[in-house]
């Protein structure tokens, strides 16, 4: 009897203190996150057309997160080894500028020569063939943090994603458990070294892109399924409006297409099975206190798609790997002579697709 007792009081002060452990330090203050149906429903037909990807730089890149083109025609790639590569036209895949950091996302070609490239640890970096340096790592005072992705418009302003002010990038999941808006959109004027918060309270703020016209510029808001639209210039300038919506999975990053429509990266973060995670708040506390369980139902490495979506918010066209045989957790889709080059958090290449022979 005795010792089903001190059975007993053992087995409860585990319990009790597991949730202390659990709830009391929790790195997350939850709310419910409302997944849309349409998100978990299984599509009719599979698309694999993602399937027939050519892969470049196979074995020599590791997880190149985005890619962007020169005017040259040159492929860059930011890598985890913190490397910057590039494959020249007709050439071969080159180690191109080292910066030592395993935090390099989005990047984007200058409109005077180089890239800028985003360091969630560091801030932003312009890269140059003579090297390359920090531009930008603090906004109004507070240092610059998870700096996600940027684009350059023609008068030198730039324009970045903070996906959160609150996490990092090795804790992204803890902002997806959370489900409080800490991402910001922010534009910076180099000539007056200002900064200026353009939209806040973004739901994980991820890729950023410009119209072809420069009107206006597109953020994708991960956890919301949506991307919204601020305008730059016109009758609208300075209202803030949703380009689209109800996408079947979170957008990544998004890049213009030369005939003015976008390309937008779907990570698929959610499933059917896993609905209960995003409507408990006691699971949520379980799963940020160990990234190992958010991994094992993490479907980003099950699946890639990415769309087309035309100025008015529709989707065109529509490709993907349904099984993720072939290539996964796509996070960029760069349009580049009738191709489509898409960059990954779980390939060691850059797929290379061709866009006439998917029509």
């Amino acid at each position: 009897m005795l010792c089903v007792t001190l059975t007993s009081s053992l087995i409860l002060a585990v319990l009790v203190a597991l949730t202390i452990q659990v709830f009391y330090f929790s790195p997350i203050d939850p709310i419910l996150l409302e997944v849309p149906q349409y998100v978990y429903s299984t599509p009719s037909t599979k698309n694999n057309q993602l399937q027939n990807v050519i892969k470049l730089g196979e074995g020599f890149l590791k997880q190149p997160e985005d890619v962007c083109v020169d005017k040259e025609g040159t492929i860059y790639t930011s890598t985890r080894d913190g490397w910057i590569k590039r494959l020249p036209r007709n050439g071969n895949w080159e180690n191109w500028k080292y910066i030592d950091s395993s935090t390099l996302l989005g990047i984007t070609t200058s409109k005077d020569g180089g890239l800028i490239v985003c360091d969630t640890s560091k801030g932003l970096y312009k890269v140059t063939e003579d090297g390359f340096s920090l531009i930008l790592s603090q906004v109004n005072g507070f240092p610059l943090s998870f700096a996600d992705d940027v684009i350059e418009a023609s008068d030198g302003s730039i324009y970045f994603s903070v996906a959160s002010t609150k996490f990092g990038l090795h804790n992204w999941h803890l902002d997806v458990l959370e489900a409080r808006p800490h991402g910001q959109l922010i534009k910076y004027n180099p000539t007056l070294n200002e900064t200026t918060i353009v939209l806040d309270d973004l739901a994980f703020a991820n890729g950023v892109a410009l119209s072809k016209e420069e009107d206006y510029i597109v953020v994708c808001e991960t956890w919301k399924f949506r991307c919204l639209r601020h305008w730059l210039k016109g009758v609208n300038k300075g209202k803030t409006d949703i380009y689209i919506e109800n996408l079947p999975a979170g957008p990544d990053n998004i890049n213009l297409a030369p005939d003015g429509s976008f390309w937008i990266s779907l990570v698929q973060f959610t499933s059917e099975k896993m609905r209960f995670v995003h409507t408990s708040k006691v699971s949520k506390h379980l799963l940020a206190s160990s990234p190992k369980l958010f991994n094992m139902i993490n479907r980003a490495w099950k699946s890639a798609t990415v769309v087309n979506v035309g100025t008015d918010g529709k989707i065109i066209r529509k490709f993907g790997d349904s099984e993720g045989k072939v290539i996964n957790f796509v996070t960029s889709a760069v349009e580049f002579e009738d191709h489509l080059y898409l960059g990954s958090l779980t390939s060691d290449f850059v797929g290379k697709f061709p866009l006439p022979s998917a029509n």
